[in-house]
């Protein structure tokens, strides 16, 4: 079995027993929080679009947020690419973001996510891991009167969570080699990260193609598959999302 390019992501898209394994693994260790609801997302930096949720949250949510592919444009999520801290979150949270996409919260009320406190981890395979929970009035209080305690608890479980995980991935795959390093696959070509990165820098596209030294029309070819890669609607929030998210690097030729 030919492993090469394989990733957390895919592992355990292609095996339920694996999904259902470290679900039950995190279901023992959030089970001490009396029936708390959870999300345990981990998102890889390069690429966004590759993400793995296992949450307790409503299956109907669950499967509305995979199919939008909302974890691009959750406010949430997106804080957390931009800190280590964990931090509380309600709807307020959208103000945080250039980008402010209400639609996510807007959606998440009808299934009584509104409210909650996530955790941040920055591994060392270059992914962002989220533990989040639910908070509501039932629970606050209790919560906030346990503060110190739930968050030590909820860190080392995310960090124990998380190198759970990676074990089973490499477990599934102990008979073959594990290439590591298409972890770190970027989702943008060198290409369209250089035509990316002079756009963000406020250049035209005319401007772009003289700089690169190619065709404005192959300027566009690129900016269209960063778009596709994003899944956004125009050139503008590509790059929007590129720099929030902070995919975009230094093209080669900017020091030229």
């Amino acid at each position: 079995m030919n492993l090469k390019g394989a990733s957390i992501f895919s592992a355990f898209t292609k095996n339920p027993i694996l999904l259902e394994t470290l679900k039950s693994y995190i279901d023992r260790k959030i089970s001490l929080l009396d029936g708390q609801q959870y999300a345990y997302t981990v998102i890889s930096k390069k690429n966004p679009s590759d993400t793995l949720i296992i949450s307790s949250y409503p299956p109907e949510w669950v499967e509305l947020y995979r199919m939008n592919n909302f974890q691009l444009t959750d406010p949430v999520i997106l804080k957390g690419f931009r800190q280590s801290m964990p931090f509380s979150w309600d709807e307020n949270i959208t103000l945080i973001s250039d980008l402010k996409f209400n639609k996510i919260f807007s959606l998440s009320r009808q299934y009584n996510i509104s409210n909650g406190f996530s955790f941040i981890l920055h591994d060392h395979y270059n992914n962002l891991s989220l533990l989040s929970i639910i908070i509501d009035g039932n629970n606050g209080k209790d919560l906030e009167g346990k503060h110190d305690t739930i968050n030590g608890f909820m860190q080392m479980s995310l960090i124990e969570i998380n190198a759970q995980m990676y074990k089973l991935v490499e477990s599934s795959y102990c008979d073959t080699q594990f290439d590591k390093r298409s972890l770190n696959k970027p989702i943008f070509t060198d290409r369209e990260n250089e035509v990316l990165y002079w756009a963000s820098m406020g250049k035209t596209y005319a401007e772009i193609a003289s700089i690169v030294g190619i065709a404005v029309s192959t300027i566009k070819f690129h900016m269209g598959n960063a778009v596709r890669k994003l899944q956004v609607a125009n050139a503008r929030q590509a790059i929007r999302l590129g720099v929030e998210l902070d995919l975009i690097k230094p093209a080669a030729s900017a020091a030229r």
